[in-house]
């Protein structure tokens, strides 16, 4: 899917239509002594296979690709809808 990289669109912040740049979501660097990694470690020790079943079941190919909006005007960042597409392109319009 082609998507521009700047749109006119409305801001909650500034209460009216402005361009907006356009970017993608990524996720962040997840943090090794968080409580989601620290309760599998533990159920790990001693333990001779992996404590939680193994999803098998192929039910998507792909993520939704979630598109960020910055407002030129203010800054304001905001999430527009997401697309589950296999292929998410931002082209200069």
């Amino acid at each position: 899917m082609k998507f521009p990289k700047s749109v006119n669109r409305y801001c909650p912040k500034c209460r009216k239509h402005t361009k907006h740049e356009v970017s993608l979501y990524k996720k962040g660097k997840e943090r090794a002594m968080n409580q989601g990694r620290r309760r599998v470690n533990r159920k790990k020790q001693g333990y001779g296979s992996f404590p939680k079943e193994i999803f098998k079941k192929n039910a998507k190919i792909n993520k939704k690709s979630l598109p960020i909006f910055e407002c030129t005007d203010c800054g304001n960042k905001h999430y527009g809808r997401g697309y589950r597409v296999r292929k998410f392109e931002l082209q200069q319009v």
